[in-house]
């Protein structure tokens, strides 16, 4: 009986722990959610400031700088997928990674991928899609930004030397009702179609501006510009929404431990009731068996 009790004290003292352990990994994740949250938050201005130089050029300069993809050349379909490189997130991975497989297969030319996290890297392998590189998830938000240049820098390389006709980025997007949501946009090419989008934005006052450079090089820096912000908005809600699900899950798991600590120490009560009980029946069977033998005549 002793051993039980021992063991439910250690049982009880290890769920105790593990306790703590998750409501600091709930913490954590809370506090990675508000800072990727306002890393986005504080891009929306500057977004809205590339934009619209983005529609002044082209209302000025037309697309002609822009060229859409060639017709009936066999080309790689580029993507760039946002998982996880830690696990805890439950089917954060897999939710993207499948998203991603059933896109692309269904787009005409062979897929080449650059995964950004492990766990997703593995799941889109198993799928049998090559990986052109793989990159470690960013830990803050100062990490985002190295990344960011990397993959636009390798993406525009391969679209230039003509491998690549687009290039797609899929990623969990955060949302109020859910945790996440699967999201694919086409990163490249910017095509006419794009652009005659863009040049409808209307301006914010009477006045329209003008571009006072020749040689497109404010649209070139504008469309930069866009691809960056595009492309590390993709990042940081990425990581709001893997921490999102590593948020629910650990507070599925501290529910969890709370009732299993519930159930050890009444279990481990009861174990301290019945001990106190026998004790108990064995000091009267003990008292009324000596006074049993004191009534007895000798």
């Amino acid at each position: 009986m002793s051993d039980t009790a021992e063991g439910l004290r250690r049982k009880i003292a290890s769920a105790g722990d593990l306790r703590a352990v998750v409501r600091t990994m709930k913490a954590v994740a809370a506090s990675s959610i508000a800072q990727y949250e306002r890393s986005m938050g504080s891009l929306d201005a500057y977004y809205r400031t590339v934009e619209l130089g983005l529609s002044a050029c082209f209302r000025q300069f037309g697309t002609v700088p822009l060229d859409d993809p060639q017709q009936g050349v066999p080309k790689y379909i580029g993507a760039i997928v946002f998982g996880s490189d830690q696990g805890l997130v439950g089917r954060f991975n897999e939710v993207v990674a499948d998203h991603a497989v059933k896109v692309l297969t269904a787009l005409p030319g062979d897929p080449k991928v650059w995964a950004v996290g492990e766990r997703v890297r593995e799941r889109i392998v198993q799928a049998g899609i090559p990986v052109i590189n793989a990159f470690d998830v960013p830990g803050s938000v100062r990490s985002i930004t190295p990344l960011v240049s990397q993959l636009l820098l390798e993406s525009e390389v391969e679209q230039a030397g003509g491998g690549i006709a687009t290039v797609h980025v899929f990623y969990n997007h955060p949302e109020a009702a859910a945790p996440y949501t699967p999201i694919d946009l086409q990163l490249l090419p910017l095509d006419a179609a794009w652009a005659q989008h863009v040049a409808q934005v209307s301006w914010p006052t009477k006045i329209p501006p003008e571009v006072l450079d020749t040689d497109h090089s404010t649209l070139r820096w504008l469309l930069h510009e866009y691809l960056f912000i595009t492309l590390y908005r993709a990042c940081a809600g990425s990581l709001t929404s893997e921490n999102a699900s590593r948020l629910a899950a650990m507070q599925r798991a501290d529910k969890n431990i709370d009732e299993l600590l519930d159930t050890l120490n009444g279990s481990f009560q009861n174990l301290r009731k019945t001990a106190i009980d026998e004790e108990l029946f064995d000091v009267i069977a003990s008292y009324g068996s000596k006074k049993d033998r004191r009534s007895r005549p000798t």
